[in-house]
């Protein structure tokens, strides 16, 4: 049977529970463990490791099978926990994402790998076994002699209820139904039908299997929990068709059960009585009343769906389509009379309300809360401190402020690198620490909220701060232009420039000056730009500042000539027309203009396009004063158009990469806009006025020469 319509599910929820083992591993108290954060790790692993078994991927199901069998002796109270094992266990856990990738992508994990953390865990339990050992033998002397005192009652179970009848050639006696689980699945296909039965093979011995309709009845003896059946289960269905009664009849009111008074003769006895007959779970597990847990179940099964990325952005595509049409008849509605077209344009009116509304309803589809980035960082934070020897407490905020799907996952490796400069760079030892009177652990805080149209993350420490004189030193020693009247916002900007790093010694964590220029430019990328803030000896704050999504963007639709351009509002501070004594000339086709006291540098965008036609007078157009990566200018265009939300399309994939444009859009009457790159532009005019400076050099010296 092909299983590959099942392979994906199984790896969406093997990675989640992963995700779900190292969170709890990270929390779990090593000197008093919980047992219910310990049996949800033993649970995730066993629910990967049953999956694992049936599709066949071997090397995961080995291991998984080699750390379940320790944290089952964890869980238990078998396996005395301590730090380095817990360690062992996220090791454990990296392998096994490391063989989920493989496997993904249609390949073996590296055998070494696979062996080298087999070999790990096998370690753990034969040293755990050695430890156990002479405690055992200690325990079990004092448990020869007689009990002098009363011990507890045996525990006396009532007779088990008879077992249904069997299918004949399947039947494998009749038994007291202990240890015995009735598994009912329904709306089952004949695919997972036969799918889930080979599986619970694996889980214990079938007794019974019954299929009628698309029902289907499996009578299974097994000494798993039933989360645990649930678990593996739900890789090919929904909970909501697994129902799991134990016992291997219907389930009946329980009759009372008395239990007798041991004869005073016996006293001695009940301890040893008390090892021998242990306790039957009486609970009953998933087994709701069919009438009553039909709406029930109706309404689990309807509440989420899984759906493909590709699916969602190619809806995305379709509803932008959508909007560009309507704002395509928008624009021809104009021209039309409103007096005999009253109940066309109302029509359009509601068109148009309901087009925004789809748009915001389907681009919140592929918005996900910074839980999903901020989760990673615990695990990164125990690492990194513990290598440098330093103690670190973690705090976050916002953590469900949601943030688009495609900026999401782009902000982990930004983010990664902020947090471990922290670590490295900011937050001081704790000797050092509380000798500048401060508290020995040091607090790192990631927050995430929301400001206009845009989302905020910051990566706060309370360490030692940015050195100026350091930086600036550096700085000067790598041939950088600065000075020491250099106000702070610019000499911490230094730190972003390529090969730039202040630490005294390379280490495996930072040092190489590799990373901080990789940050700035990812996130500029995304649309979005970097701002730092630090104080000597009270720590750093690294600000991040996106756009909410990559797919609508809210623009200024602007005309430089005959051509339309898009600023994105984000970067619009204001706009002005300027008056002659505001413009001031710096060379012979450069200008600044003073606006409130602050003389801002004046980029001529008919200049940096080549476009024909335009003003060329500053006087005679508008300038729109921008924001970018902590810089203010002004950007002149002869006229604004209008505000308006526009849907972004990729120039690359679609042309090529154009500098100074970061996308393009469709407007209104059919026509092409591109949307201007605002952060490239300072960047632009300065290669252009190089380059401008070049040739009139190199036509001097021809001059000079004819002469």
């Amino acid at each position: 049977m092909d299983l590959s319509q099942f392979t994906q599910a199984f790896f969406v929820e093997a990675i989640e529970l992963l995700a779900e083992m190292e969170q709890l591993l990270l929390k779990l108290d090593v000197a008093s463990p919980d047992s219910e954060q310990l049996n949800a790790i033993f649970r995730a692993a066993h629910s990967i490791k049953g999956g694992a078994a049936t599709f066949g991927f071997t090397a995961l199901t080995n291991t998984t099978h080699v750390l379940e069998t320790l944290l089952d002796r964890a869980r238990h109270g078998q396996l005395v926990l301590s730090a380095p094992m817990i360690d062992a266990f996220l090791e454990t856990k990296d392998a096994l994402q490391e063989q989920l990738t493989a496997y993904q992508a249609g390949k073996e994990p590296e055998a070494d790998m696979v062996a080298h953390i087999c070999g790990v865990l096998q370690k753990l339990a034969q040293e755990s076994e050695a430890a156990a050992a002479p405690a055992a033998k200690s325990a079990a002397k004092p448990a020869a002699k007689p009990a002098a005192k009363a011990a507890p009652k045996p525990v006396v179970a009532a007779p088990a209820p008879a077992p249904v009848e069997a299918a004949a050639d399947e039947a494998e006696g009749d038994g007291d139904g202990d240890g015995v689980l009735r598994i009912r699945f329904s709306r089952l296909s004949d695919s997972e039908c036969d799918l889930l039965s080979g599986e619970l093979t694996n889980l214990g011995t079938v007794r019974s299997r019954t299929r009628a309709n698309d029902q289907f009845t499996v009578l299974l003896e097994t000494t798993c929990d039933p989360d645990d059946i649930v678990a593996v289960c739900c890789f090919v269905i929904d909970e909501s068709q697994i129902s799991i009664t134990r016992g291997a009849a219907e389930p009946e009111a329980p009759a009372a059960v008395s239990e007798p008074e041991p004869e005073p003769e016996l006293e001695a006895e009940p301890e040893a009585v008390a090892m021998v007959e242990a306790p039957v779970k009486a609970e009953l597990v998933a087994a709701p009343a069919p009438a009553a847990a039909a709406p029930a179940a109706a309404a689990k099964e309807s509440s989420s769906i899984r759906v493909d990325v590709e699916k969602v952005d190619q809806l995305i595509n379709l509803v932008g389509e959508l909007v560009i049409t309507q704002s395509m008849l928008t624009q021809a509605a104009t021209m039309l009379d409103p007096v005999a077209y009253e109940r066309f344009l109302s029509g359009l009116g509601h068109l148009e309300r309901n087009a925004r509304d789809l748009q915001e309803s389907v681009m919140s589809i592929r918005m996900m809360p910074m839980d999903y980035v901020f989760s990673r960082f615990p695990r990164v934070i125990r690492d990194v401190s513990a290598k440098l020897g330093k103690q670190v407490r973690l705090d976050t905020y916002g953590k469900e402020t949601e943030l688009d799907k495609g900026l999401i996952e782009r902000i982990v490796d930004p983010l990664t690198h902020l947090v471990r400069n922290s670590l490295d760079h900011g937050i001081e030892t704790p000797e050092v620490r509380l000798a500048k009177g401060k508290d020995a652990t040091g607090q790192l805080l990631l927050s995430a909220q929301h400001h206009g149209g845009n989302i905020v993350i910051e990566v706060s420490d309370d360490g030692a701060g940015l050195n100026r004189e350091r930086i600036l030193a550096k700085a000067l020693q790598q041939g950088m232009a600065v000075s020491e009247t250099m106000p702070d916002e610019e000499v911490w900007q230094l730190i972003f420039a390529p090969g730039f790093s202040t630490a005294e010694q390379i280490t495996d964590i930072s040092g190489r000056g590799v990373g901080m220029d990789v940050v700035k430019r990812n996130i500029q990328e995304m649309g979005g730009h970097v701002e730092i803030h630090s104080r000597g000896g009270q720590g750093t704050t690294t600000r991040i500042i996106l756009p909410l999504t990559l797919a609508i963007l809210n623009g200024m639709s602007v005309k430089v000539g005959t051509e339309a351009y898009i600023l994105p509002l984000s970067y619009v501070i204001e706009s002005l027309q300027p008056l002659p004594e505001h413009l001031h000339s710096i060379t012979a086709d450069g200008h600044v203009i003073r606006v409130r006291g602050e003389y801002l540098p004046l980029i001529e965008l008919h200049r940096v396009f080549d476009v024909s036609g335009a003003q060329t007078h500053p006087t005679q157009g508008i300038l729109v004063i921008v924001q970018a990566d902590d810089n203010r200018f002004a950007l002149m265009v002869d006229e604004l158009l209008g505000q308006h939300q526009v849907v972004v399309k990729n120039l690359e994939t679609n042309y090529r990469k154009v500098p100074g444009i970061s996308a393009a859009t469709i407007l209104g009457d059919g026509s092409v806009a591109f949307i201007i790159d605002v952060g490239a532009m300072p960047r632009i005019q300065r290669a252009q006025a190089a380059s401008a400076a070049a040739l009139a050099g190199a036509a001097r010296r021809t001059e000079a020469i004819s002469l």
